[in-house]
C-alpha cells in the first residue's frame, strides 16, 4: 500500500511538472491579453501586436512580433484590428494560439 502511494505522488509530481515545464522539460507559459494588429506577415505567419500587460507572461505594454501557431487565423485580420489572443512564451519564444478581433 505505501508503494501505491509513493507512485501515486511521483506520478501527480510529473504531470504537474509536464504542465509548467512541457513534457520535454521546456519552459512554458501561457496568458489571454489583448491589443492592436501592427503588421501581419503571412509568408512568415508573423504578426506584429501592441498590446497591454501581460501580467501571466511578466511582460510590460509593448508592441513585439509573435509567431502564429495558426497562421490561417491571420488571414481574416488587418492592421488596426482591436484583437484578443493567447499569448506563449516557450522558452523566450512568443507565439500566440487563438486570435479573435475584438
Amino acid at each position: 500500500m505505501r508503494i501505491k502511494k509513493c507512485v501515486l505522488a511521483l506520478g501527480l509530481t510529473i504531470s504537474t511538472l509536464g504542465m509548467t515545464f512541457g513534457l520535454n522539460g521546456s519552459a512554458f507559459a501561457q496568458a489571454k491579453a489583448e491589443g492592436v494588429v501592427r503588421r501581419i506577415d503571412l509568408d512568415n505567419n508573423k504578426i506584429s501586436i501592441r498590446h497591454g500587460e501581460i501580467k501571466a507572461l511578466d511582460m510590460p505594454p509593448m508592441t513585439m512580433v509573435f509567431v502564429a501557431k495558426k497562421p490561417e487565423l491571420l488571414k481574416s485580420l488587418s492592421p488596426g484590428d482591436e484583437v484578443v489572443f493567447e499569448a506563449f512564451d516557450t522558452n523566450g519564444q512568443y507565439s500566440i494560439g487563438n486570435i479573435q478581433k475584438k
